[in-house]
């Protein structure tokens, strides 16, 4: 990797119009959408929206063992959910499918089959206990231990006699003896030397295809222009790169080699790259603790990307603006579980109240805290509320525990313990009956006339600091210690069952 001017647009395009760019999306439907998937989704979404290009989903599926029709349609919902868009794939077609590995097999013998004939690649035999004893030689030689080519010249006597004994070949490479350079759009100019890359296998012996072969196969076929993905791959590029360049030979593809750009690792905790293990890696836990989709998008852009020194929140239509793959920063990036809520948090925030009613429904439903389709009455009270609430929420599924006291009925409504234990103790029985005499006498249920008569009763009466008078309140009001704004709560829940939920909370007081 070399020091080089920063590249214009023109050297990103490599000579093409911008409404030409092709980039790719390729997950493997395991049953899990990690946050670095996503990062590379993201970047690949964002690098097409800006040049007005196409975003094609191609869905590794080679893997029998592990992907599953339900995996393939969680994959492509969680994409759906987080508003990445795909403009070539699965339920969308396009000219270049099938989109899916698994319908493509008839597609990589032909193109191996013409590797062959054209002497880009050739059947390997050697086995594996050959194969080990030969590189261990060269380990303790101090040479490179990778394939040595061993039958890169075998004689027609020498092919028989391996297929006499029985032998299943497998394909590999002809790898040129030269160096590969490429300037990576994020790492700058990258080269590998011959002696560090082997002719590598591209089919099994059984004849089933590897990834390095079946990715940049359909990358030609499917015209893809720009390829970004993990930094963890850059060790195949030099590798797929001289199969781009013998696919090109033989008439296979448009004849142009993808330009690469490497992200870089997420790391997780420990520095150690994030894995799909990791407590905060999946998607589905940000979709269950009710992140916003943008929010999320705007924290995992920001690992290796920024829109401005000066700024860490902006919506995707601002991301699309100002991408540029150019400045993406190669250094690995830390997921920092804080500042993803707190990004989120502001999301939420910039939500008109209405549209964030409408996403906590859902949540307020899943807790049993409304039915699946509100009345008028209760999303009456829930809009009524949501400006209580929205700046004092990180997620949405922190809205039960805020808004359920307003919907829960006087039967089932209870009192948290650990709120009962620490607040509703001492003068907490003289507090609420002063409340209620306060309360029961008031002529208009207003939040003024309920705050002025409160401060009164309370505050001036009974001589009580803020934090004493109300804390009391709040919890047999609200059950916990952390609710909407007092006031505000009692208005909207209403004068007879204020007045029951104080009754209720003196009857359960410890006696003296």
């Amino acid at each position: 990797m070399t020091d080089r001017p920063a590249p214009t647009d023109d050297d990103v395009l490599g000579g093409l119009e911008p409404d030409q760019v092709r980039v790719r999306f390729p997950p493997s439907p395991t049953g899990l959408m990690t946050v670095g998937n996503i990062r590379s989704a993201l970047f690949n979404w964002a690098f097409a929206r800006h040049y007005g290009g196409k975003l094609v989903l191609r869905i590794e599926d080679t893997d029998i063992a592990r992907n599953t029709p339900e995996a393939l349609q969680y994959t492509l919902d969680s994409l759906r959910w987080l508003g990445l868009n795909w403009d070539e794939g699965p339920e969308v077609g396009g000219e270049y499918g099938p989109y899916l590995q698994s319908e493509r097999m008839d597609i990589y013998a032909d193109v191996v089959a013409k590797l062959l004939a054209a002497g880009k690649a050739y059947h390997c035999y050697c086995s594996q206990e050959e194969l080990e004893q030969r590189r261990e030689a060269a380990r303790t030689a101090g040479q490179h231990s990778g394939y040595d080519g061993h039958c890169r010249t075998l004689t027609p006597e020498q092919v028989q006699a391996y297929i006499d004994e029985g032998r299943r070949p497998v394909v590999r490479l002809r790898m040129p003896d030269r160096p590969i350079v490429f300037d990576d759009l994020v790492r700058g100019e990258i080269t590998f030397l011959p002696e560090n890359l082997g002719d590598y296998v591209l089919v099994r012996a059984n004849g089933y295809p590897l990834y390095p072969l079946v990715n940049p196969v359909d990358d030609a076929l499917m015209q893809i222009t720009h390829v970004l993905r993990g930094e963890d791959l850059l060790p195949s590029t030099p590798r797929q790169i001289a199969l781009y360049e013998a696919l090109a030979e033989i008439g296979i593809g448009s004849g142009r080699t993808p330009r690469f750009g490497h992200l870089p690792f997420v790391m997780g905790e420990g520095n150690k790259k994030l894995s799909k293990r990791d407590p905060g890696s999946g998607l589905g836990e940000y979709m269950e603790r009710g992140f916003l989709p943008e929010g999320l998008l705007n924290y995992l852009a920001l690992l290796g990307w920024s829109i401005a020194d000066d700024r860490d929140v902006f919506t995707m239509d601002e991301m699309v603006k100002a991408f540029d793959i150019r400045k993406v920063n190669a250094n690995a990036a830390r997921f920092d579980p804080k500042k993803c809520e707190a990004i989120n948090a502001s999301h939420m925030r910039m939500l008109d109240p209405s549209e964030f009613a409408n996403r906590v429904v859902p949540f307020l439903a899943q807790a049993g805290v409304l039915p699946a389709e509100p009345s008028e009455k209760q999303l009456a009270v829930l809009q009524a509320a949501v400006p209580l609430v929205q700046e004092r929420m990180n997620t949405l599924s922190e809205s039960p525990d805020m808004l359920g006291f307003l919907f829960v009925s006087d039967e089932a409504f209870t009192i948290d313990p650990d709120a009962a234990a620490k607040v509703l103790t001492g003068d907490a029985g003289v507090v609420l009956e002063a409340t209620s005499k306060a309360l029961s006498e008031l002529g208009e249920w207003k939040t003024e006339a309920i705050e002025q008569a409160l401060r009164a009763s309370l505050i001036e009466g009974l001589g009580l600091k803020p934090k004493n008078a109300f804390g009391p309140v709040r919890v047999a009001i609200s059950g916990r210690r952390i609710s909407p704004p007092l006031f505000e709560s009692l208005e909207l829940l209403g004068r007879k069952r204020s007045l029951r939920r104080l009754e209720q909370a003196r009857a359960a007081l410890p006696a003296d």
